[in-house]
């Protein structure tokens, strides 16, 4: 992070639990990356997912998500965390961005403080939230055997 910064690059931050990979969660991706030259994802931690999703979730483990998250092209590095939110990973890294989904406002999102307190910036990105990894296990759930 500190060679890239020095490098001139904008670096953005965004996280999720990304169970599932969909193409909301592509589109949201594709728009981070686009608001900078490297894009790290923060990947809430197996433990952390259970916590706030209920223990069935999450369907894969998290060295298989941070696999298959490092494996798309607008992914440049991968950390696991097991707070409720990223404000550490911000305070440690100090992205220039911090990238959320639409389904937040920019004054709602949690970090805001933390984020502003290093002179960064907070960038909506993706799509309405009209996909989620909770519909595709419906419908997998409702095709007949």
């Amino acid at each position: 992070m500190a060679a890239a910064k020095a490098a001139g690059q904008r670096v953005v931050f965004t996280n999720g639990t990304f169970d599932i990979i969909h193409v909301g969660h592509i589109r949201s991706l594709q728009g981070a990356r686009a608001e900078g030259d490297l894009l790290v994802v923060g990947l809430n931690s197996d433990a952390s997912v259970r916590s706030y999703k209920g223990p069935q979730l999450p369907i894969q483990p998290q060295a298989e998500r941070a696999e298959v998250l490092a494996a798309l092209r607008y992914v440049d590095y991968v950390t696991v965390f097991d707070e409720p939110t990223v404000d550490v990973l911000l305070k440690l890294l100090e992205p220039h961005v911090h990238a959320k989904g639409t389904e937040y406002d920019p004054k709602t999102i949690p970090e805001r403080e933390t984020v502003l307190s290093y002179g960064g910036e907070i960038a909506i990105v993706g799509d309405s939230k009209a996909h989620s990894t909770s519909w595709l296990i419906q419908r997998i759930r409702a095709l007949p055997e």
